[in-house]
């Protein structure tokens, strides 16, 4: 494969559609899709819970992840691929899109066709998403070890630095609607906590889109503290290359969500 970065997600591939499209609230935005593993794969048991990137912005959605979904179920995983609001949508944003996450994961663990664990697997502003979640009480209030962990995928796990960087042209700001230092700020920041389940950073070292230092800040501060928290950086890996599953880095990927439920057939 070439090494040369992408600012866009390669063409999709012809795809089968989802087993099932579920909703957990009442916006249109507000679904999963459910895939399963094909026949001939073993089940695995877990499910991996799959949140899109794009800057966190109306123009990128869940479509461009289902390669990635694909692969995953390919692998013997159920999966749910996410969508919610985004900036540029009525809700979209802080809070709303937070509060999606919240609806999203709640309506998953209580899905009774979606095996648990579950394994939230973002890219990006995805990344960004799930390792904010991480660290919310209403992750592992109820139903302890249900959530086995993060895989965080050139997420953008530090808006302070990301708006620094002026990624994705002004993204950061764009999604918070307010100055870095407010108290929406916070809320959103993934800086401002420390998770309660292992969180896997998986970043290439060729990625112009979110480079591997936005997560320098977060990593220290997490292992300063304790947190079960690694970094894996792919060599020759671009952006778009971790949700690529043709791609060598997607191995790396795999094993990373393979690591969190060890005991799984």
């Amino acid at each position: 494969m070439s090494t040369t970065p992408r600012s866009e997600p390669a063409p999709l591939p012809p795809s089968s559609p989802p087993a099932a499209t579920r909703a957990y609230g009442a916006d249109p935005a507000q679904v999963y899709d459910v895939r399963l593993p094909p026949a001939g794969v073993t089940p695995r048991h877990v499910t991996v819970l799959v949140v899109h990137g794009g800057f966190w912005r109306a123009a990128y959605d869940r479509a461009h992840a289902e390669p990635e979904a694909q692969a995953f179920a390919g692998a013997g995983y159920t999966v749910a691929v996410a969508e919610y609001r985004r900036v540029g949508m009525p809700g979209g944003g802080v809070p709303g899109t937070l509060d999606d996450v919240r609806g999203l994961v709640t309506a998953v663990l209580a899905d009774p066709e979606l095996p648990q664990p579950i394994v939230l697997v973002g890219h990006s502003a995805g990344g960004h998403l799930v390792t904010w979640a991480a660290a919310q009480p209403w992750l592992t209030e109820g139903h302890p070890g249900a959530v086995a962990g993060v895989v965080s995928l050139a997420g953008v796990v530090d808006l302070g630095a990301a708006d620094r960087m002026q990624l994705g042209d002004g993204a950061a700001r764009a999604f918070v609607g307010s100055d870095a230092g407010s108290a929406a700020w916070a809320e959103a920041d993934p800086m401002s906590t420390q998770p309660s389940v292992p969180v896997r950073l998986i970043w290439g070292d060729a990625d112009d889109v979110v480079p591997t230092s936005v997560g320098d800040a977060y990593l220290a501060k997490a292992r300063a503290a304790g947190a079960d928290v690694t970094s894996e950086v792919i060599a020759g890996a671009d952006h778009f290359a971790l949700i690529d599953p043709t791609a060598p880095a997607f191995r790396s990927v795999l094993a990373a969500v393979h690591s969190l439920t060890p005991t799984t057939p």
